[in-house]
């Protein structure tokens, strides 16, 4: 019978199979999920930009109708004040009103340049507006287009994926809980994910650095779970490595 060691190893070298199978299928989608959700990112923020231009334009739309609204008022106070001018009986009053004729004038030259000011900003807004707009589109035609390139990536692969998560799901069963964590701590710190690697031609396969003959006769004794001094990866000899 097997010893528990070379039982352990096995179960640990099967589930690295089964998820190196997982990861090659994932490499074939590449960055496109992630690209797939930069581009969200950008789109939603795209629209944000846009919704606060909107406002900001509905705000000096409101503005310049406040200003004409003012001007308007204005011109009937100036009318009004004008046709007192005929009544008045001394210079003190026809002084007051002058200058209340004065005041309705300057209000009227402060809203038309108001005006100007806001049209100028109106101008530039629309500019920005429509620049997002552009960029907008241009963002959703390339979702479009990467999530259409997913999808068939995904629809060619998601069925042997899906087999193989439920094959590692019960791979992983089989090994102690210990041994389980110290495996997923190996196996994300990897950009390639081997967290159990093999011999081959007398180095590790994960970072293909020499093991002393000493420690690969001790490997293939299969008596303890022996590590890398190197990369610290959990190594299995050859039989292990071709066994089904």
């Amino acid at each position: 019978m097997e010893n528990t060691v070379e039982k352990k190893l096995k179960s640990l070298w099967k589930l690295q199979s089964i998820h190196s199978e997982i990861d090659k299928i994932r490499q074939v989608r590449g960055e496109l999920p992630i690209e797939v959700a930069d581009l969200e990112d950008d789109i939603a923020g795209l629209e944000t930009r846009l919704g606060k231009i909107r406002n900001e334009l509905d705000e000096l739309e409101d503005n310049i109708v406040k200003r004409k609204n003012m001007i308007k008022d204005a011109e009937e106070a100036i009318k009004k004040y004008e046709g007192q001018l005929n009544e008045v009986k001394n210079n003190r009053e026809y002084d007051a009103i002058t200058k209340e004729i004065e005041i309705q004038g300057l209000e009227i030259q402060v809203c038309e340049k108001r005006i100007k000011e806001y049209g100028f900003d109106i101008t530039k807004k629309n500019e920005l507006y429509e620049e997002a707009e552009k960029d907008l589109a241009y963002s959703k035609g390339e979702l479009d287009e990467k999530n259409e390139e997913l999808k068939t990536i995904t629809s060619e692969t998601q069925k042997d994926e899906e087999a193989l998560l439920k094959k590692a799901k019960t791979a992983e069963k089989k090994i102690d809980a210990r041994l389980d964590k110290v495996y997923k701590k190996l196996r994300s710190s990897y950009r390639n994910g081997v967290a159990v690697a093999s011999i081959e031609r007398e180095s590790c396969s994960g970072c293909h650095n020499k093991i002393p003959p000493q420690v690969q006769s001790e490997i293939r004794q299969k008596k303890k779970i022996i590590i890398c001094e190197h990369c610290g990866r959990i190594l299995v000899d050859e039989e292990i490595a071709e066994s089904k």
